[in-house]
């Protein structure tokens, strides 16, 4: 099978970051601004730098193994790696537009 072009997988993540849903907010993570980065090696290991909402969320664990889990159902990622990192902090400035609606934001 080709491998895909790394463009064609930058956006499988995506999609597929865009299932994994906050479970208190049921908002998607990629929606709530979570996600800061992606990074795809040659050899097909998935870095994912994000944030949470709040410092030591206690559902971290639970988010972690549902991206991994999503990001592994792509062809050609060999492995998912995650940055959790707190600089910069979140906000809800972060929020997309279609949530920032489905929350009463805006």
């Amino acid at each position: 099978m080709k491998q895909k072009s790394s463009k064609n997988l930058k956006t499988a993540v995506q999609d597929q970051l865009r299932k994994v849903m906050d479970p208190e907010l049921g908002i998607s993570i990629w929606d709530l601004g979570l996600i800061y980065a992606i990074a795809i090696s040659k050899d097909g290991v998935c870095l994912i730098t994000m944030t949470l909402t709040t410092i030591g969320c206690p559902l971290f664990g639970t988010i972690q193994k549902e991206i991994e889990d999503k990001i592994m159902e792509i062809d050609d990622i060999e492995d998912v790696k995650i940055d959790l990192v707190f600089d910069p902090p979140w906000t809800p400035e972060k929020i997309s537009p279609e949530a920032r609606i489905q929350l009463g934001l805006e």
